[in-house]
This record gives C-alpha cells, sequence and structure tokens, in this order.
C-alpha cells in the first residue's frame, strides 16, 4: 500500500514492523558476561537457565484496512512451555501458552512491561502471534480495536527515523 507519511511527508511502499532484538532481561546481564549467561538467537532466549523467552509477534490492525501493524516482542515462557517449543518448533498442535510480555515499548504508558499474553504457535518456520490479554492500557486499547495508518506511521517513526522507516 502506497502511502504519503504525514510524519515525514515522504511516500512509502509499506508499514515496516518493527522488534525488539532481546528482552529486557538480556540488558540486565552485564556485557562481558552475555555469552556465557545468555543462550539465544533471533526466535529464542534462555538466561541462566531461569528465565525462558521466546519471540513473536503483536499484530495490531490498520482500522479500514486488512493490514496490520507487527511488533515483534519477546514473551516469558515456563521450562516445560519453552522445551515444548523447542522440541515442537514447526508445529501448530502446540500452546497457546501464558507469558508475560517481556519488552518495555518506550512508545506507551505505562510500561507494557509483564502485561499478560497467551503465545500461539504457527508452526511453518512463522514466529508465533502475541495475543494479549484484556487490559486498561493504551497497547491493549490500539491490538483490540486498531490504530489510524497515521497512527501506525507515528509508532514507526518513534521506533526507526523517517530515513530508514522509508526503506
Amino acid at each position: 500500500m502506497t502511502y504519503q507519511c504525514t510524519t515525514c511527508g515522504q511516500t512509502h511502499d509499506e508499514l515496516p514492523d518493527m522488534a525488539f532484538r532481546w528482552p529486557n532481561q538480556y540488558f540486565a546481564v552485564p556485557e562481558g558476561e552475555r555469552a556465557a549467561r545468555v543462550k539465544g538467537n533471533t526466535d529464542v532466549c534462555a538466561i541462566d537457565g531461569k528465565a525462558f523467552l521466546v519471540r513473536g509477534v503483536i499484530l495490531v490492525p490498520i482500522v479500514g484496512t486488512s493490514g496490520h501493524f507487527g511488533i515483534g516482542v519477546w514473551v516469558s515462557q515456563s521450562p516445560v512451555n519453552f522445551k515444548t517449543y523447542l522440541d515442537n518448533y514447526n508445529s501448530t498442535q502446540i500452546g497457546p501458552f501464558f507469558g508475560w510480555l517481556c519488552n518495555s515499548i518506550p512508545f506507551y504508558t505505562p510500561d507494557t512491561w509483564a502485561m499478560k499474553t497467551m503465545v500461539h504457535f504457527q508452526g511453518s518456520n512463522k514466529r508465533p502471534v502475541i495475543e494479549l490479554e484484556p487490559a486498561d492500557h493504551p497497547l491493549y486499547r490500539d491490538y483490540s480495536q486498531g490504530v489510524t495508518l497515521d497512527r501506525a506511521w507515528s509508532i514507526a517513526h518513534a521506533r526507526y527515523p523517517a530515513t530508514e522507516a522509508a526503506g
């Protein structure tokens, strides 16, 4: 969808999704200790063998379209559910599993940290879809009611400078 952005004034071909490379807990580990204490990649993360997280996407509907704005986030998992996911990575026959949102999304107040979620596994090498549990929070409102395309672009520009969001 081509769109004239009211934030930067440029024409864009597609709305970029945004994502967090790591969960908040990753940054609590001193940089020099991360190689020894953090095991992970772009899909899963284990910290000290005590915190287990999966990366998925919150799909925020764009009002008036069939499209959505994706926010890639990390969600905690119990040790049993984490292992089940690792053992059945490409299966749709597991879950959904409860988890806590483990990223503070900077353009939402109050903090999004520890919002309740359900993780829905999609298989086929796709990241899980993160369903937000009902809450009195602006993120949940956006997730459940959708956002305008202007709002989605303002979020994208908050995360990426205009020159990056355009590409």
